[in-house]
């Protein structure tokens, strides 16, 4: 009887053993499939780099590095190739777009985090929001039917086509990302160091200027910085209203000089060389510097949104307090104290000096020298006084300009959707929406447009959906932050997010288009979007994933369950409204693109619907490019495109926050 109950107890144990084994196997398996998919972006990196210098790296055989880059006149057709104008437009009007956005970002975001109600605050978060999901070509739009009208009337100059109006398209293209970061950067400080200073007697504001902002710097910069690559990246607004000019303004202050970035040289240029053309090449030539250009801005923004999280940890709060009351018991006489103020003081009065010099000089284009001049006496008249009146009065002046700043947002906000509804809505019929273009678009409908983009957003999203769910799924669950394979992996991932459209486009003529032979088609622009959106993707899965408790895995493990049966059948289904939010927000940035499928599906005109996922398609965003900038008369219909595209995109946005409120609300752990 002991004998048999001992074999019985044996063979259990060895049941037991098997099916550990066989979990263990199972779930290294499934860890080794998740790295692959995760590892796909970093692939796909790589393969950018490798066609890119493929395919540009033999024009340098040509033409020196040095005569590519110091030359002062790009005109392919005559051989000649001076990239110099094309990088200094693209540099002039970067600048330009971040001294508008960086005074109303970093107002906005100390708005929405530290001045205004909830329920402002809720509210100026959604218009923010709805700055970013606005399509860059309504942008290039709105800047040719309003912004360069105003400028060429306002400023009396025979053409509104500007770096001025450039630089104010992409100042309020780039304000989502830098109030967004710098606010969350602003919302990280601990409360603790607010208290701090409040206790020791310190204004709200002087609290905010002198604790929480430099305590929230790193935050801050890197979000400046990833507005200079979005800056830099951008191709079909500039495209649209700087004019085009591959010219270097005369002086190199004159704001109205028509420019042409490198973007927009590869936009306009692409469709005309043929293959194997020195031409060609040029044009990858200048994709390699500007990928390098956005490569190294992501690099040093992600190092530094790396370290934001580390800050503050390990730091206790009797720390904080001490050293503050320490602060206000020091001797106001020491010696080593006042020549430190000094020395800081000076730095402060250099650099505004060199600050008010530069902009004397900006200005002096604009108004002349004499207004120039009286307007900064004038604004170092302000500085004077500030510095001269009471902390409550001065904590006052602070307060309205930040409004300001946040009211000068909401205000572009309701400008472009009130421009183009009032210009689009006139041509809303149902003739418009289910019929053919006919006259070169001037007449008919935009069916095939509509069509044409719904069908690019459903292959991007069966391309990038499935890789972009397991990626995050591996990051968040098996990946080693530590780990040098993990850190590729991200930095891969990371890079992905940072390339400009135009490389996508770039990378999927030459990829998809030409290598894989799937010709101008639906299947390779879908593809170029897919790659496109994949980064969207594989972080809000992670960020998803991450925020369901640890105490959820450690149930199901407690019960017996293996790893990745705790993750599939606990963890991802409480994570679906986080998962789905980022494939929303994906379709909707696949809709309102256009550089990816410049180069790789799109058409003009289209009298029949496509049969085959090898022809090429019509696209909204494409077919309102052309109708604004090629078919003369058809401002109409142009303004009708660019309504239904905002609709499209909007409902898809829309669907994004209705599930994320949603899910905020229910979320209970």
């Amino acid at each position: 009887m002991s004998i048999s109950l001992s074999y019985q107890e044996e063979g259990l144990e060895t049941v037991i053993k098997r099916f550990s084994k066989k979990a263990f196997s199972r779930d290294c398996l499934i860890k080794s499939s998740l790295f692959i998919f995760a590892s796909i972006a970093t692939i796909f990196i790589f393969f950018i780099i490798i066609f890119l210098f493929a395919l540009g790296g033999g024009f340098f055989q040509k033409v020196s590095l040095f005569d590519f880059l110091s030359g002062t006149k790009w005109l392919p057709s005559r051989n000649y190739f001076g990239a110099a104008p094309l990088i200094l437009g693209t540099l002039l009007v970067t600048i330009g777009a971040m001294v508008i956005a960086i005074p109303l970002g970093l107002g906005t975001a100390i708005f929405i985090a530290e001045i205004a109600p909830p329920k402002i605050s809720r509210f100026l978060k959604g218009a923010v929001e709805i700055l970013s999901g606005i399509p860059s070509v309504v942008y290039g739009f709105f800047g040719i039917i309003v912004l360069n009208q105003f400028i060429r009337i306002s400023f009396d100059i025979p053409s509104g086509n500007t770096w001025f109006s450039g630089s104010i398209i992409l100042a309020i293209m780039t304000l989502p990302t830098i109030v967004s970061v710098s606010e969350d950067a602003i919302s990280a400080v601990p409360n603790y160091y607010k208290e701090a200073s409040l206790a020791v007697g310190a204004t709200k504001w002087q609290t905010i200027s002198k604790v929480v902002l430099p305590s929230g710097l790193s935050g801050i910069t890197a979000g400046i910085i990833l507005g200079i690559g979005r800056a830099l990246g951008e191709t079909m607004a500039v495209l649209m209203v700087c004019g085009n000019c591959a010219i270097i303004p005369d002086p190199i202050t004159n704001i109205f000089s028509c420019i042409r970035t490198i973007t927009a040289s590869i936009g306009l240029e692409m469709g005309e060389t043929p293959a194997g053309s020195i031409h060609r090449e040029s044009l990858f030539a200048l994709a390699i510097i500007l990928f390098l250009m956005t490569l190294a801005v992501n690099t040093i923004a992600n190092i530094i949104l790396s370290r934001i999280n580390k800050k503050f940890q390990g730091i206790p709060k009797r720390k904080i307090f001490k050293n503050l009351a320490f602060a206000q018991k020091l001797n106001e006489n020491n010696f080593y104290l006042k020549l430190k103020h000094k020395l800081k003081k000076n730095k402060r009065l250099l650099v505004y000096s060199l600050a008010l010099i530069i902009i004397t000089f900006i200005l002096s284009t604009l108004v002349g020298w004499l207004n120039a001049t009286l307007f900064c006496l004038v604004f170092v008249c302000i500085i004077i006084t500030m510095n001269s009146i009471s902390a409550k009065n001065k904590q006052k002046v602070w307060y309205c300009l930040i409004t300001i700043a946040s009211l000068i947002v909401l205000f572009f906000v309701g400008l472009i959707i009130y421009y183009v509804i009032i210009k689009g809505l006139p041509a809303i019929t149902l003739e418009f929406v289910i019929g053919f273009p006919s006259n070169l678009g001037r007449e008919g409908g935009i069916l095939p447009a509509i069509l044409g983009t719904l069908y690019l957003v459903g292959i991007s999203v069966l391309f990038a959906v499935p890789i972009g769910i397991m990626a995050g799924i591996y990051l968040s669950e098996y990946s080693s932050k530590n780990s040098k394979i993990s850190k590729i992996v991200r930095a891969g991932i990371d890079n992905l997010n940072g390339t400009p459209s135009i490389v996508f486009g770039l990378f999927g003529f030459a990829f998809f288009v030409v290598f894989c032979d799937f010709g101008i088609s639906m299947l390779a622009g879908g593809l170029s979007l897919g790659l496109m959106i994949l980064p969207t993707i594989i972080k809000t899965t992670e960020e998803a994933v991450k925020s369901i408790p640890q105490s959820f895995r450690e149930g199901s493990l407690a019960l017996g369950s293996t790893k990745w049966q705790s993750i599939s059948k606990i963890v991802l289904p409480a994570a679906i409204p986080g998962i789905v939010t980022g494939i929303v927000l994906g379709m909707g940035r696949a809709a309102g693109e256009t550089a990816p499928i410049l180069f790789t599906a799109v058409i003009f005109s289209q009298r029949k619907l496509p049969n085959s996922p090898l022809e090429p398609v019509m696209a909204l965003t494409f077919h309102l490019f052309i109708l604004s900038t090629d078919v003369p008369n058809a401002d109409l219909q142009a303004a009708g495109t660019a309504l239904v595209l905002l609709i499209l995109v909007s409902i898809l946005y829309s669907f994004a926050f209705i599930i994320r409120n949603r899910y905020k609300k229910k979320k209970t752990w």
